[in-house]
């Protein structure tokens, strides 16, 4: 298994940059942002997409500081009900299946979007639990009428290019958990007429579950079981306990809130120790992962060196405890 990071942190700087620096802190691998909520910070992939000599130059730069290409990120919201958003993160999503084999990844990693709650929304529309009956309404029009016709249409599309999407499970977006992830997927499969292993399956970062009460490694199970274990975020979650025995962990107070919310997220081991971690990694690996552990830093509290490296070193030693050596009688 490989450490790597999603290059968002680094907005602002030039590819080369940050490339060296990913080699010196002894990081396997990168993803990179290529549009929708993550922005394009290092490159327009439209113009990339359209001349081999960036393709080469961007392959060449990873290639001299021994990183791998893990993923390209796109997370957006295609189904929107504010079409101007929708068509741009749709546009962005396009030029990501499109992008990824000519740079060298088969991943693309985004959200399964919200739409709104009929077809004269225009915002999108969360549905959290099941009464008054106005939310299974919802939920009957959000999934039939426009997330499944969508992603049946792009898992034909990924098929043309040879990419597997990897969705990121959050609240806000219709897929939140396990089951309504391996529920979407299921459905736009078979509505895709595509026969053979999925397309559309996990991005599992365990930050987005442990504050809705779900147990990451037996997600981990449940989602390799099903086949849909693509890719893995490296991002921990702080539970503020005394916050949460009052109003719960379904917290929409600003994250820049650090003393009021219910959790924050943090770098690798200062929300989970390796009593999480590695136990973590080990069923990972029992479910045939052994892709790319793609550190995501958005914790307030540390500069991005130093909760990036933090993470590194950390992650590090799970990785190399948990896979050492081979059983005594190998």
């Amino acid at each position: 298994m490989k450490l790597g990071v999603m290059a968002a942190l680094f907005a602002g700087r030039k590819l080369e940059d940050v490339a060296a620096y990913c080699a010196e802190i002894r990081l396997d691998a990168i993803e990179l942002p290529v549009g929708a909520y993550p922005g394009k910070p290092f490159f327009d992939p439209a113009k990339v997409l359209a001349s081999k000599k960036e393709q080469d130059r961007i392959k060449g730069i990873l290639k001299d500081h021994g990183l791998a290409l893990s993923g390209l990120a796109v997370h957006g919201n295609p189904v929107h009900p504010d079409k101007k958003q929708a068509t741009a993160d749709h546009r962005d999503f396009v030029n990501a299946v499109k992008l990824a084999p000519l740079l060298g990844t088969d991943i693309v990693i985004t959200f399964s979007g919200c739409p709104g709650g009929s077809k004269t929304d225009r915002m999108p529309n969360w549905v959290t639990c099941a009464w008054p009956p106005d939310y299974l309404a919802i939920l009957d029009y959000q999934w039939r009428q426009v997330l499944v016709p969508y992603w049946s249409t792009q898992a034909r599309l990924c098929a043309q290019h040879g990419v597997k999407v990897a969705w990121e499970a959050h609240p806000g977006f219709c897929v939140y958990n396990p089951d309504t992830l391996i529920r979407l997927s299921e459905a736009s499969m078979k509505a895709s007429g595509l026969k053979g292993k999925p397309i559309l399956g996990a991005n599992l970062d365990p930050s987005h579950f442990f504050w809705q009460g779900i147990d990451p490694i037996e997600s981990a199970r449940v989602l390799g079981e099903a086949g849909l274990l693509f890719y893995c975020h490296a991002k921990d979650t702080e539970l503020h306990l005394h916050q949460g025995r009052i109003n719960g962990y379904n917290d929409a107070r600003p994250y820049t809130d650090l003393n009021r919310r219910s959790w924050n997220f943090r770098t690798c081991g200062y929300g989970h120790g390796h009593e999480f971690w590695k136990p973590f990694i080990s069923m990972l690996r029992r479910q045939g992962y052994d892709h790319v552990l793609s550190i995501e830093h958005e914790d307030a509290l540390m500069s991005v060196e130093e909760g990036l490296e933090r993470a590194a070193a950390f992650l590090s030693e799970a990785i190399i405890v948990e896979g050492a050596g081979k059983a005594w009688w190998c």
